[in-house]
């Protein structure tokens, strides 16, 4: 994710951290040496574009326009809800480093903070379709090969709390309330799976990216007769406007990677990991993650 300040004119005219210029730079190269092709064709054939009319791409272009802010925002509200996931999360961890005071055994304590802690790595390395085990294993030996890690430390837990209870060590009460929030942690995982295995329609997405390449790639066929030589700029800015809509959707649809612009997973894993060893009374604790070049992973 990008934090920066809100950068001055020359930052924005020039600034490429977080910006989708150099991924669709080529794209819009080349449909820019293609206006510049036809606008050539155009000077020397003038007659071949004398009906060619531009009312078609401005209605076309409006439409086309309507239909990426409803794909954007759909990408957003998954960026979003991933984000609003993520701080669940944080709530119901910390909430459960607050309601487990009342265990006075420190081991007891320890095996549920770092079992959480370990909850936190595995769901990020799940959602990022890396090892789960391994993101698991330096907090809490849950063993077995089990098909969820995740929710495998989440029963583990969950196991201590009932033997607690049972053994009266806490109340009938506070074992609701514990349990409650490991509930609420699995609602987070289901959360977050639905959003990184439900991608958005594809027939939909397809229909977009062919529209945009049709338009782009027909829009000189329009502009060459009225403005000439200016068509090649108009064309690089249409098409930079475009392709960086539609590049910026498939940056947003997937919040969970390791884009420039997507949510830093790893620093917020990094800021539960410093709050309960904090905790269980660590003073040495991870440096909490800062953004490089502006960005935070």
């Amino acid at each position: 994710m990008i934090v920066r300040p809100k950068p001055n004119l020359l930052g924005i005219l020039f600034s490429l951290k977080g910006s989708i210029a150099k991924r669709i730079a080529l794209r819009s190269l080349l449909v820019t040496l293609l206006a510049s092709v036809i606008v050539l064709v155009e000077t020397l054939h003038p007659a071949y574009f004398s009906k060619v009319n531009a009312t078609p791409f401005t209605l076309l272009g409006l439409s086309l326009s309507i239909f990426m802010s409803f794909r954007n925002n759909a990408c957003y509200d998954r960026w979003w809800e991933g984000r609003k996931q993520l701080g669940q999360m944080i709530i119901d961890v910390r909430s459960l480093i607050r309601e487990t005071q009342v265990l006075m055994d420190p081991s007891e304590r320890a095996g549920v903070l770092r079992g959480l802690c370990g909850f936190a790595h595995g769901l990020i390395a799940r959602l990022r379709l890396e090892s789960e085990s391994q993101a698991i294993r330096p907090w809490i030996d849950v063993g077995g090969d089990h098909p969820n890690p995740p929710d495998q430390v989440l029963q583990t837990v969950g196991a201590r709390f009932s033997r607690l209870a049972e053994q009266g060590v806490i109340s009938e009460w506070r074992y609701t309330q514990l349990e409650a929030r490991l509930v609420s942690l699995s609602q987070v995982q289901a959360s977050c799976e639905r959003i990184k295995s439900t991608p958005l329609p594809f027939p939909y997405t397809l229909l977009l990216h062919r529209t945009i390449y049709l338009f782009c790639i027909l829009l000189p066929f329009a502009m060459a007769e009225p403005l000439g030589w200016l068509t090649p700029v108009f064309t690089a800015i249409v098409s930079y406007t475009f392709f960086g809509l539609d590049e910026i959707g498939d940056d947003l649809e997937d919040p969970f990677g390791f884009d420039e612009n997507d949510l830093p997973c790893n620093a917020i894993v990094r800021t539960l990991e410093r709050e309960i060893l904090a905790a269980l009374g660590e003073t040495e604790l991870p440096p909490a993650l800062e953004p490089v070049e502006y960005v935070l992973t």
